[in-house]
């Protein structure tokens, strides 16, 4: 399987008066999203099904990429991915996906990092304490399935190299 590990995009600053669940990606987070989701298209990525948190801006981050890759009915919401989610109860729900799939994850820090600390790192006693910005993504291959699914690290890409990517294949 391949696993593609997506934090939302920019939401803002929380405010004291709403909550934290139905805060929404700002306008330009809105861009950068879809910038960053045409250059996933353009370097040949395809996904077999998105997850996503169920809070807004994770949701919002999902939908974007969803509607580049036209593929807005393999949706998910696993409430599990939210920031107070348990990882086991990702894993277990990734060990039920088709090996075959590539899938696309979307949440939130610091959540995502221990996910893919988890699966890489396979009990060494120095994690590698991944920070993920926003609109960053991970590419895992996992190898084999156990409670923690292990994987290696295929690679890492920033907001910035996507933008880049992006913004080339304008011209």
């Amino acid at each position: 399987m391949e696993l593609f590990i997506l934090r939302h995009g920019d939401a803002g600053r929380r405010s004291s008066q709403a909550s934290d669940r139905i805060r929404p990606l700002t306008a330009a987070g809105k861009v950068e999203i879809m910038e960053i989701a045409k250059a996933l298209k353009i370097i040949g990525l395809k996904f077999d099904l998105v997850v996503t948190s169920p809070l807004k801006r994770a949701y919002d981050t999902a939908m974007i990429v969803s509607n580049i890759f036209d593929i807005g009915n393999r949706v998910q919401i696993w409430n599990e991915l939210a920031p107070e989610g348990q990882r086991t109860e990702v894993y277990r729900k990734i060990l039920r996906l088709r090996e075959e799939y590539a899938v696309l994850i979307v949440g939130h820090q610091p959540l995502l990092g221990e996910i893919v600390n988890d699966m890489i790192h396979k009990g060494k006693s120095s994690p590698c304490n991944l920070l993920l910005k926003k609109g960053g993504v991970v590419r895992l291959r996992l190898l084999s399935k156990s409670n923690i699914p292990r994987g290696e690290l295929r690679w890492l890409l920033s907001p910035r190299i996507l933008k880049n990517i992006y913004k080339k294949n304008l011209k």
